[in-house]
């Protein structure tokens, strides 16, 4: 067997993890073929699974209708008050037809974000149903739409930025609300006012009063929608790298394993060449992971994300350790090569790793050399 779940390894999870059990069966999903009808009907079932759970990871957008209520005109008295009543009932009429314009932009806005991301999870949804039964390494119509499911989360972003600058503008209709109010409220001390007057102020700064709750709750909702909607992008992006790892190997991941992690760990997107720390074969932990490479082309990707994704569910601060392992029985000419060798496959696991979205600073490297090994191995361990 090229890869292999210690069982020594389970005992020592299930420990550091909270007793949580783990299956040989859960872990290391079949990838042996089915027959057409059975791949069809899979194929199906899993593409209406995906879009709903990639449906329900969509944050909800307000769903408000913020229509501000009709002004009470009034009539002319003469005075110089009843004149300033009439000029800012006029101004009030101007600033809620602008919550009109931005209530109508934003309910605008609110559709086209949830059709674009409808687009968006239907292509990503397509992918992860492809690559549940199984496809070619870097399947050239999967890749097509990968480049496509790019541009929908692009088209997501817009909408953000659009709904960003809509909240600056619903900000300026805030700060001027809050000027009439206080000048409604200073008109109350002008001389020369009749009784008209200010019964007509009192109307007029009831309904300013009212407009400013309004712009209130607009600008609240607003900012909300784009601070979810940001979040989502963000984490959206960090899942797309790890289905780029997906198409790439033909296989099917799952969410970026960022997305698992504590919120305050940073996200390192390169990888540069690590150093090995030479280490003694260790004997008292169990790897979580032995992947033996006996062979030219050795497929651990899926087990180790698999495993590492079970690991941070539980452990969101989790930190690992990879050793590439050499036998220690081969004569020294062929152990220095057997070495580098193991560093480089040690190397492309941390790969892998990064582009499933773990960050290679929580990952520490080292080599070590084993009597048990038969060929060269590389050991994941839960630090």
């Amino acid at each position: 067997m090229v890869l292999k779940w210690s069982k020594a390894g389970i005992v020592i999870s299930t420990i550091v993890l909270s007793a949580c059990s783990f299956t040989e069966e859960a872990l290391w999903p079949s990838l042996t073929g089915e027959d057409s009808a059975e791949s069809e009907a899979t194929t199906e079932t899993a593409d209406q699974t995906l879009a709903a759970s990639q449906s329900a990871d969509q944050p909800a957008l307000g769903t408000t209708n913020f229509e501000p209520a009709p002004i009470t005109p009034g009539e002319p008295t003469g005075t110089f008050v009843g004149k300033k009543v009439s000029t800012m009932r006029g101004e009030l009429a101007q600033l809620i037809e602008q919550i009109r314009v931005h209530n109508g932009n934003l309910q605008e806005l609110r559709n086209k974000t949830i059709q674009d991301s409808q687009r968006y999870h239907g292509t990503v949804a397509a992918i992860n149903a492809r690559l549940q039964v199984g496809t070619t390494p870097g399947n050239p119509i999967l890749v097509q739409q990968f480049n496509s499911s790019l541009s929908d989360l692009d088209r997501l972003s817009s909408d953000i930025a659009q709904m960003n600058s809509l909240a600056q503008k619903v900000a300026e209709d805030s700060t001027m609300s809050s000027y009439m109010l206080e000048s409604a409220q200073a008109t109350f001390g002008l001389s020369g006012a009749v009784d008209e007057d200010h019964r007509q102020l009192a109307i007029l700064q009831d309904e300013i009063n009212q407009t400013v709750v309004l712009i209130q709750r607009l600008l609240s909702e607003v900012t909300e929608d784009v601070r979810r909607q940001t979040n989502y992008v963000a984490a959206e992006r960090a899942n797309l790298n790890t289905l780029a790892a997906g198409v790439k190997a033909g296989e099917i991941y799952g969410s970026s394993l960022s997305n698992r992690m504590a919120p305050s760990t940073g996200i390192t997107s390169t990888v540069t060449r690590p150093n090995f720390q030479r280490t003694a074969q260790q004997t008292n932990r169990r790897p979580l992971v032995v992947i033996r490479f006996d062979r030219p082309k050795v497929n651990y990707q899926q087990a180790v994300y698999t495993t590492v994704k079970q690991v941070l569910d539980r452990r969101p601060d989790a930190t690992f350790d990879l050793v590439a392992v050499t036998p220690s029985q081969l004569a020294p000419g062929q152990q220095a090569i057997g070495s580098t060798q193991a560093r480089r496959q040690a190397e492309q696991v941390l790969r892998s790793l990064t582009e499933m979205g773990l960050p290679p600073n929580r990952v520490a490297l080292s080599a070590s050399t084993s009597a048990s090994a038969q060929t060269n191995e590389v050991h994941l361990y839960l630090r």
